[in-house]
């Protein structure tokens, strides 16, 4: 597969299986994953109405689809340290050092909060950020600042970081800014191209100033 790179992030539009097959064990240093979660094709649990947005038509049933166990081994071996948002939703070994992500939401039809499962042994932490916003270009986007935060408290400096399912790409972002190399993965090719003209703008905008 060919990779794109820029700067520090090397990106690939494609399957993140056949990519992790080819990878070292331990090759990175933490993986921040946010994989499907396989909810129910009738359930937008997650999604709200972004389901409804134009560009997210189509798409979610098709890329929704919960990974086998066999991606889950893969993630260990190439990754020494894992942050899995949905780990409620997948078989994984206990979590002491769980995170919540608040997003407080002010409505209690909508979903209050987010779960990521972690291989951490710390304290168990909150992290607190409204992301109601009209410009997300993914059903399941998370914000920038949430990456920034995980990659404060839970990265190294010359950490090397995964993103096996990049979507909006927002941890890119996060990456850049922090000084981080890193690898995204992202088989859709909508969602691909838009995060990485994503990038593309954002490191544009860097460089003006």
């Amino acid at each position: 597969m060919t990779a794109e790179i820029f700067g520090g992030i090397t990106l690939y539009n494609a399957d993140c299986m056949d990519i992790m097959r080819e990878m070292p064990d331990k090759a990175f240093d933490l993986a921040i994953v946010d994989p499907p979660y396989g909810l129910p094709i009738d359930s937008t649990n997650g999604r709200g109405k972004l389901s409804n947005r134009t560009f997210n038509k189509g798409h979610i049933s098709k890329w929704d689809i919960p990974p086998s166990p066999k991606y889950f081994e893969t993630l260990f071996r190439v990754s020494k340290n894992q942050i899995i948002w949905g780990g409620n939703y997948f078989e994984l070994p206990r979590c002491r050092g769980f995170i919540v992500w608040d997003k407080c939401q002010p409505w209690s039809n909508f979903s209050q909060a987010e779960y990521a499962w972690t291989n951490f042994e710390r304290p168990s932490s909150i992290f607190k950020f409204d992301n109601r916003t009209g410009d997300k270009i993914h059903p399941t986007q998370k914000p920038v600042a949430l990456y920034k935060w995980l990659l404060h408290n839970y990265a190294k400096e010359g950490d090397r970081i995964l993103d096996t399912h990049l979507g909006s790409g927002s941890i890119c972002i996060a990456c850049h800014d922090m000084g981080f190399e890193m690898t995204g993965i992202e088989l859709d090719k909508d969602y691909y191209e838009a995060a990485k003209k994503r990038l593309i703008n954002h490191q544009a905008q860097g460089c003006l100033f």
